[in-house]
């Protein structure tokens, strides 16, 4: 075969450090379209972002060129520098350090999309917390609590 093809689907999520709520809505639709912007200059489909004050998913393809790692470090740093020039509030701004990435078969991307874009009603009723470990545990991730949640 003459040419790499592939449609690696991932559901990423990951928070501001310690969960602090500075996702606002005043800037979020924003600051998504620029993440979004990201995903497509490292080669990636972005299909949906979306989240509250304290956390974001995103559900994307993984380029073909790159690592996940580089891809979500490419994401954070980029969308973070760019926080950064928003105002006086968002000076220290800080994603966390770890991420969650959970790969999504074309038969279920639907109902994924649909979860992410019910974000702000599922957050009404859940907490981060107890949505991460419910994930971690329907993709039996290994995972130590202790470093969850700096």
């Amino acid at each position: 075969m003459a040419q790499s093809l592939s449609q690696i689907i991932i559901h990423i999520v990951f928070g501001t450090k310690m969960r602090y709520p500075l996702i606002k809505p005043e800037i979020e639709n924003e600051l998504y379209a620029y993440m979004g912007d990201t995903i497509k200059r490292n080669g990636g489909i972005p299909f949906l972002i979306n989240g509250v004050e304290g956390h974001l998913h995103i559900l994307s393809t993984l380029p073909k060129t790159i690592t996940l790692a580089k891809f979500i470090e490419d994401i954070k740093r980029n969308s973070s520098r760019w926080i950064k020039t928003k105002g006086i509030a968002y000076q220290k701004f800080a994603w966390q350090r770890g991420y969650g990435a959970f790969s999504v078969s074309s038969s279920k991307k639907d109902v994924v999309y649909r979860y992410i874009a019910r974000q702000k009603q599922h957050h009404k009723k859940t907490n981060f917390k107890e949505e991460l470990l419910e994930f971690l545990q329907k993709y039996n991730v290994d995972y130590d609590e202790r470093y969850l949640w700096d």
